[in-house]
Order: C-alpha cells, then sequence, then structure tokens
C-alpha cells in the first residue's frame, strides 16, 4: 500500500490485456523496470506525475481514466447495465 493516506486506483492491467500488452512490453513503452508496472497494478505503489503522463499518452487516454481516487465501477457492470432495456411509462 502507497504511503499516506490517498490510495490510487488504476486500470492498468485491464488496459494492457486490452491491447495485448505484456507487463514488460508497457515498462519498456515508458521507461521504467517491468516490476514497477505491477507495483502499480496492485496499489503497492503509486506512479509520479512524469509516469502517469507517459501511461496516459501510451494507452491515449486521458489520465482519469486509467487513475481515480476512487475504485473503479468493473466494466462489465458498466456494460451490462447500458445494455438492459430501459422501461416504458403507459
Amino acid at each position: 500500500m502507497p504511503k499516506g493516506d490517498l490510495v490510487i486506483y488504476n486500470r492498468l492491467a485491464v488496459l494492457r490485456a486490452e491491447r495485448g500488452m505484456s507487463r514488460l512490453d508497457l515498462a519498456r513503452a515508458v521507461g521504467v523496470n517491468y516490476q514497477t508496472i505491477g507495483y502499480l497494478e496492485r496499489g503497492d505503489y503509486s506512479p509520479s506525475l512524469e509516469l502517469t503522463l507517459k501511461l496516459s499518452e501510451v494507452f491515449g487516454l486521458p489520465v482519469e481514466a486509467i487513475f481515480s481516487t476512487r475504485s473503479f465501477e468493473p466494466l462489465s457492470e458498466q456494460v451490462y447495465r447500458s445494455s438492459q432495456p430501459k422501461e416504458v411509462s403507459r
């Protein structure tokens, strides 16, 4: 767990999987050791601003789509909920 009270949640593992990237692939893309990616994914380490911006650039996503101070809702729940039929009022 990172030092301090603030927990940083992330979607790094999901984003890597979607893109078929290994931890080593991602580490090379942002210039860190592959173990650092593992620490980030587990929440054992909070990234620097520089690393956060590099990860955002690699994935082509805004920082807030990758990192949050609140736990991310599982993507499957977001997709499932948005695809349910809406009730029609009569």
